[in-house]
């Protein structure tokens, strides 16, 4: 069994040997699939992240999704398998909740916009409420965030895998945005400076 083929089903791969992928696949299956594990990189870029989606299944199979976003970092890796975030309170529709009773299968997918990057990760979730310690470890970010942890939601991960960067449109942070302008208009500033200061040498006494 590969990790893959929490995704990669009898009837994908079929599918994928109809269409011609399979051997590119299998090939892939080989020579290790995809990481069950955090690795540095998938670390660095989860603390990179300010948003991500959680998607969930009811018992019925309805699926689910959901956005979750924070100040960066808000979703923290916990160890080599599991993540974790604090669940602020939002609308009280509790639906990715009551679906993660019914089926703890899970999945998170994040996209990087700038780097035009995306992650997928599988695995199961829960829910833990009523532990101040743990949600008050989780709310440990660099700056002041203003939100009202309910809960605790802990991710463990089953596998992950990265996509390509086809079609995915390039947006730019606000912050970041504001950050690289006043960079510039500091920069511009010191130039302005550096001329008044040539021009006031180069004036006859």
């Amino acid at each position: 069994m590969y990790s893959s083929d929490i995704a990669f089903t009898p009837t994908v791969k079929a599918i994928q040997s109809r269409k011609g992928s399979r051997h590119g696949y299998a090939s892939m299956e080989e020579s290790g699939g995809w990481k069950t594990e955090v690795t540095d990189d998938l670390a660095q870029y989860i603390a990179a992240q300010r948003s991500f989606f959680l998607a969930t299944s009811n018992a019925d199979g309805q699926p689910y999704i959901q956005h979750r976003g924070g100040p960066m970092g808000f979703l923290k890796v916990l160890d080599n398998r599991r993540l974790g975030f604090a669940d602020f309170r939002g609308n009280r529709q509790y639906i990715s909740q009551g679906n993660l009773e019914d089926n703890s299968k899970a999945f998170i997918f994040l996209i990087d916009y700038l780097q035009k990057t995306r992650i997928k990760i599988w695995g199961t979730a829960k829910v833990i409420e009523d532990d101040p310690e743990l949600i008050e470890q989780l709310m440990q970010y660099d700056q002041p965030y203003r939100a009202a942890p309910e809960q605790a939601i802990i991710f463990t991960i089953d596998a992950w895998d990265a996509n390509c960067p086809q079609h995915i449109p390039v947006r730019v942070d606000a912050e970041w945005v504001r950050s690289a302008l006043e960079e510039k208009e500091q920069k511009i500033a010191e130039l302005e400076a550096q001329i008044q200061k040539l021009q006031s040498a180069v004036q006859p006494s």
